[in-house]
């Protein structure tokens, strides 16, 4: 099937509630009173018509390693094949959906033998009937047929072409479900990546923070041999340093998890994945336009489905309207009948009939009723969803806006943060063997120094995270 291309109305959510109107159906008070969106402050002031959103995910994420990830994963992940199985589902829907409203036509054929009872109307009179001079009929009767019938309920009132249509809509609606479940896997995909690549930052500094403790450590046991510092002290840096492998174990079990969690979405057996060895601080994250909050309700997927599936409930209600209305059928048959083969193909055997019918629901409709009143509720639930919907994508794309943003400030801090540490730890260094800093004030210095770099790749990440958000807020990925 060819997907129905269309130009999208870039209006509020009241649009829903004009489709609402147009079935004939009032929606709740509440529903009208709710049903306008008001554009964060922090969205429409980003104004470029370019919208990050529109670009292929190739030229987004640019890691070769990470893009051979996607590929994988877009090949393999189960999910995925079984959201492809639900559009098969929805095809055959529609094929089944437009063969309603087409007349059937079947080709019949059937035998059997029949005998009357002697003393029956029917019994007597075969008795006394000959079927040619000095041949009777016979006792036990065979019956042949064969021929072609046929039956058309005419579709007046549009209610098995509104059905057909409201299946193409779901059909469309699946589809853009299966874009959106690819939105979310390559972003799911691209955060753990990145997840990756900053554990694995984590542990260098921690393996650099060991081999600093560790020197550390035996200056102080040389100064505890000349009798300048104690044995407390010795074993507080032991202690610090046995704090820090332990750390070091903690993060090497992350990355196995984290490594498997990529695994388990591109659907593949527990592997070591190959990543990039660049400074994870070196990253530099993509410049993100947000385009026009109009570009938002056209490239989000799961607008785009929530509006084909407020479409396909609006056909529903009209399906269910016509079913009120009398519905007309023609059936239609010819072919030939005899008791015996020999006659069965002569003229004289030739039957045929045709008839039409018209039936209205005229006593106990309440089965009706009862489906036109569901049909209206699933139409107004589509409204508030379609609401919901739009007002996520709103708030989705004007949080990660803002998350850049302070994101980055954030960032800088950090890092003038850490090189202030970075330097503070030689100053307490030179300071404890001059006796002029106590130990105290070495450990609490490497302590805050390592803390301070995990802040900063803490950050990176979540920069790095908000950038594959956005992209995903924005509905790109799957074009």
């Amino acid at each position: 099937m060819k997907r129905v291309n269309r130009k999208y109305k870039i209006w509020s959510v009241a649009v829903a509630f004009v489709l609402l109107t147009i079935t004939g159906c009032k929606a709740p008070q509440t529903a009208q009173r709710n049903a306008n969106v008001n554009m964060p402050e922090q969205f429409s002031a980003v104004q470029d018509t370019v919208n990050s959103g529109k670009i292929s995910w190739k030229e987004y994420f640019k890691d070769t390693y990470l893009q051979a990830l996607i590929e994988e994963a877009l090949k393999n992940n189960q999910e995925l094949n079984i959201i492809m199985q639900e559009i098969e589902i929805a095809k055959n829907e529609v094929k089944a959906r437009k063969g309603e409203y087409l007349p059937f036509v079947g080709l019949k054929a059937g035998a059997a033998v029949d005998k009357r009872a002697r003393y029956t109307n029917i019994g007597a009179m075969e008795a006394n009937t000959e079927i040619e001079d000095g041949k009777e009929m016979p006792e036990s009767l065979q019956d042949y047929n064969i021929g072609i019938v046929a039956n058309w309920e005419l579709d007046i009132w549009k209610k098995l072409r509104n059905g057909k249509k409201a299946a193409v809509n779901r059909y469309l609606s699946s589809v853009e479900g299966k874009n959106f479940m690819v939105t979310n896997l390559i972003a799911e995909i691209a955060n753990s990546y990145y997840e990756l690549l900053a554990l694995d930052n984590q542990l260098q500094f921690v393996n650099q923070n060991i081999e600093i403790q560790s020197n550390a450590l035996q200056i102080v046991r040389i100064q505890k041999e000349a009798s300048r510092v104690t044995e407390l002290a010795v074993k507080k840096f032991e202690a610090e340093v046995f704090k820090t492998k332990s750390l070091q174990f903690e993060i090497q079990q992350k990355i196995v998890e984290t490594e498997n969690r990529i695994n388990f979405l591109i659907g593949r057996y527990p592997q070591h994945i190959d990543r990039s060895v660049v400074p994870f601080t070196e990253i530099v994250p993509n410049v993100v336009n947000a385009g026009i909050p109009s570009q938002l309700l056209a490239n989000r997927p799961d607008i785009r489905q929530a509006e084909f599936e407020l479409e396909a409930c609006k056909l529903d209600v009209k399906a269910a309207r016509a079913r009120f209305y009398p519905s007309i059928g023609i059936t239609a048959g010819i072919g030939y009948q005899a008791f015996d083969p020999s006659y069965i193909f002569k003229p004289k055997s030739l039957l045929y009939s045709l008839a039409g019918d018209l039936v209205a629901p005229l006593i106990n409709r309440n089965a009706i009723k009862a489906s036109y009143n569901t049909a209206n509720a699933k139409q107004i639930q589509a409204v508030y969803n379609y609401e919901q919907t739009i007002l996520n994508g709103y708030v989705e794309v004007a949080n990660q806006v803002s998350k850049i943003s302070n994101l980055q400030k954030s960032f800088d801090l950090r890092k003038q943060q850490v090189e202030a540490l970075t330097t503070s730890i030689s100053i307490s260094n030179e300071l404890f063997r001059s006796a002029r800093a106590d130990y105290m004030e070495v450990l609490l210095t490497q302590r805050d120094a390592l803390e301070s770099r995990f802040d900063l790749i803490e950050t990176q990440m979540q920069q790095l995270n908000a950038m594959v958000n956005i992209y995903r807020a924005l509905g790109g990925g799957w074009n």
